[in-house]
């Protein structure tokens, strides 16, 4: 589940990057339409990836050490990004984005970051 919805959050930016660049009416609508199916179907998986992460804290609940719960603010962290790429969908269905590719392809590379961070704080645990 959690490699589904870093997937989603890797493609929705990417859409947007494109959105943000085009000038054609029939391109944009169709942009638009992937990238709201997209929020659609990652949406559920980001709640039962959330849902799990919390089972398995509490099922083998012991001491939580630090890197834990760096892991666990920083998966918060994109649990706001999720839901700051809905407010940016809005705004595109609304037509009223004011950002421009550029700036979305540096908010694309966030949960990039974030993916890196975390898998360093599972494997390596400092």
């Amino acid at each position: 589940m959690m490699v589904s919805w870093f997937a989603g959050l890797f493609y929705l930016p990417r859409i947007y990057v494109n959105l943000a660049m085009e000038s054609n009416e029939a391109a944009y609508r169709r942009l638009l339409f992937m990238a709201e199916k997209l929020y659609r179907f990652v949406t559920p998986i980001m709640w039962l990836t959330l849902a799990s992460g919390i089972w398995l804290w509490v099922a083998y609940w012991r001491p939580t050490p630090v890197w834990l719960w760096i892991k666990v603010v920083l998966v918060a962290g994109l649990f706001g990004y999720h839901h700051a790429c809905r407010e940016l969908l809005k705004k595109f269905r609304s037509r009223t984005n004011r950002r421009d590719h550029v700036w979305f392809r540096w908010f694309n590379e966030i949960p990039v970051l974030v993916l890196v961070v975390v898998v360093i704080l599972v494997v390596v645990r400092p």
